[in-house]
């Protein structure tokens, strides 16, 4: 073989090497940083794919690296993750594994809930708790039936109301007396029949109102639909008071944030926040400090409607609790919150309000059963405890 061919024969090898390094360093997103691998078991994968997002709180942590069918029938699917080692502080035990979508349509992904602050930490190769994923198949069965049993109900209605507005028609027209048609056997006949009809109308109609609260309210749960129902801020006033405590603690607290309603919510009577990253300093506090118990306070200035801000300042309060607890780790069951309602002094920002995370040491216990304590503004800094001087106005 002359010089030349031998030369070009390097060059076409030395390309073919570089060529398959490159794909093989493209199929490996996290081969030069470290990571750690976790399963998690499904009844089905809901077309989840190899090569698929894993998601910890809604950010990019991982890949699915594989799919294993099971041994034998009435075993699960097994999928296996790659993730970045920096997931291992925030992932632990009770952390939960569920198959999602993006959008209605798009790509099924993994997503990987937080654990709670006191649990062990996983291990490589562990199984994690799952549930299993929505099928767009059942919810559209559910909603079919739905609407069937609505159409029934409206049918039997409508027939009912026939029979009453041909009775009305006859009394208004003069033919008989009420006498008439006590004494009437086929008048009492035909009345009878109406008002049973009538009965069990009304039966089926409320059948079919329960089944429709019934199936709205699980459709409020469900991915495609949930953030209809936040666009007031949250999904039940029910939900305002699970948190909420009737008092301060006696103590002080060891650390306060204050903040200005402005910056938190997009308008001056909504419960929607606008910049939650404003409280990410409180919830790296929240997660790394040892604490007793903390209060989510909330206030308004002195303007507009008594009870419409008592409720504004409970759901303010209860929002800004889900964000912490959602996107921080540690227990939630320390994190209480109280609605004000009007408050002198707190019209911070053109009145819109000022919202307050009070943080008492480890050992602080919340009193309840007495009225709940006003906030004054004598703070005058994120670290200057709160003043306790008034009592909030209460719902009826």
């Amino acid at each position: 073989m002359s010089r030349v061919a031998r030369l070009g024969a390097f060059i076409v090898a030395t390309l073919a090497v570089l060529a398959a390094g490159v794909f093989i360093i493209g199929s490996k997103e996290y081969l030069f940083s470290s990571t750690y691998r976790l399963r998690a078991q499904f009844e089905n994968v809901a077309g989840l794919a190899n090569g698929a997002d894993v998601q910890v709180g809604g950010v990019h942590s991982g890949t699915v690296t594989g799919i294993e069918l099971p041994k034998k029938p009435g075993n699960k699917v097994t999928v296996i993750m790659e993730l970045a080692r920096s997931t291992h502080a925030i992932i632990k035990q009770d952390s939960v594994a569920s198959i999602e979508t993006e959008g209605m349509l798009g790509n099924q992904y993994v997503a990987i809930s937080f654990g709670s602050a006191g649990q062990a930490d996983v291990r490589d190769g562990e199984i994690i708790q799952s549930v299993p994923p929505l099928e767009l198949g059942e919810l559209l069965a559910k909603t079919n039936a739905i609407l069937d049993s609505s159409q029934q109900a409206v049918l039997n209605t409508t027939l009912a109301t026939a029979h009453l507005n041909s009775i009305s028609a006859k009394i208004d027209s003069g033919q008989g007396t009420v006498g008439a048609l006590v004494n009437d056997k086929q008048l009492y006949d035909n009345l009878e029949q109406t008002t049973t009809t009538l009965h069990d109308t009304m039966q089926q109609a409320q059948i079919g109102v329960t089944d429709f609260q019934e199936n709205m309210e699980a459709l409020k749960h469900n991915f495609f639909l949930s953030g209809y129902f936040k666009k007031r801020g949250y999904e039940d006033s029910s939900d305002l008071a699970a948190n909420r405590v009737a008092e301060l603690p006696q103590a002080l607290p060891e650390k306060t944030f204050t903040y200005a309603a402005r910056q938190l919510f997009d308008g001056r009577d909504s419960a929607r926040m606008k910049d939650q990253k404003t409280l990410n300093e409180a919830g790296d506090f929240l997660a790394q400090t040892q604490f007793g118990v903390a209060v989510v306070v909330v206030s308004t200035g002195m303007d507009g409607d008594s009870q419409k801000d008592l409720v504004l300042t409970e759901a303010r309060a209860m929002v800004i609790r889900e964000y912490l607890v959602e996107n921080f780790g540690f227990d939630d069951s320390q994190l209480k919150t109280l609605g004000m309602g009007k408050q002198a002094g707190a019209n911070l920002e053109a009145d819109w309000g000022s919202i307050q995370i009070l943080i008492y040491p480890a050992g602080t216990e919340v009193p309840a059963g007495k009225p709940a304590p006003a906030v004054t503004s004598s703070t005058t800094g994120a670290d200057r405890p709160v003043q306790v001087t008034a009592v909030a106005t209460q719902k009826p």
